[in-house]
């Protein structure tokens, strides 16, 4: 069995689309969109008329984009931060979205050819992109800043810890899209089975605590992509 076979395996069965020799998991793709059309309309609905004493929804815009910039400030620095305010927050409410649609929509009475929807982070193939993409985001924030010199930090201290080095930046991304969809993925499980075992009533906390948990996990994943960028952008002497 060659690496490419490998890659092929999935669980169950899911819906696929095809373009030429490109397949694209139709599932996620779907789920996701429904988030982003969803922060698309509450974006547009909270700043479409601004006003100078904040009302309504312009107050929980607000208030979120306040909140993401305390996490991009604390995590990266007060100088540099300004800039990487949109992907964090983009990061945040996406996963916050996310999670919440998961916890709160009936996403399995909606009926496909083949799988079943669910929320876009409770799909590996997601937690991976948004891994994949805050990694990008500070090796592109390192070498903008220092260049070719970025990768001095992987014989830093020392040259013998070149291999850990590495391999740390490799973990990274692993650790970020395995730990949110673990969770996510546990949450709806638990209350999936608890439903079909229990009165309704009963798993009514569980769910209050899964809206809880989803939202902690939005704040990890934003903090520690803040955490990495503003790693990357550190001197190292």
């Amino acid at each position: 069995m060659n690496l490419a076979s490998i890659a092929s395996i999935s669980v169950g069965q899911h819906l696929y689309w095809r373009t030429g020799s490109f397949q694209v998991h139709g599932e996620a793709l779907l789920s996701s969109w429904f988030v982003l059309i969803v922060l698309a309309v509450l974006s547009l609905l909270g700043n479409s008329s601004l006003k100078a004493v904040p009302e309504g929804l312009q107050n929980v815009t607000e208030f979120g984009l306040e909140f993401v910039r305390d996490i991009a400030q604390t995590q990266i620095g007060e100088e540099e931060h300004k800039e990487w305010v949109p992907f964090i927050g983009t990061i945040f409410f996406f996963v916050f979205i996310s999670n919440w649609s998961g916890a709160l929509l009936p996403w399995r009475v909606i009926e496909l050819p083949n799988g079943e929807l669910g929320a876009p982070t409770n799909d590996i193939n997601t937690t991976a992109a948004l891994a994949l993409l805050t990694s990008i985001a500070y090796f592109y924030a390192g070498i903008s800043k220092k260049g070719l010199g970025y990768f001095k930090r992987y014989v830093s201290p020392a040259p013998f810890l070149l291999p850990i080095n590495v391999l740390e930046d490799f973990t990274k991304p692993l650790s970020l899209s395995f730990r949110l969809f673990g969770n996510i993925l546990a949450d709806e499980l638990v209350v999936g089975v608890l439903l079909l075992l229990v009165p309704l009533l009963v798993p009514v906390p569980l769910m209050l605590l899964g809206l809880f948990t989803s939202a902690i996990q939005a704040l990890v994943f934003s903090t520690l992509a803040g955490a990495y960028i503003g790693e990357s952008l550190e001197d190292h002497h």
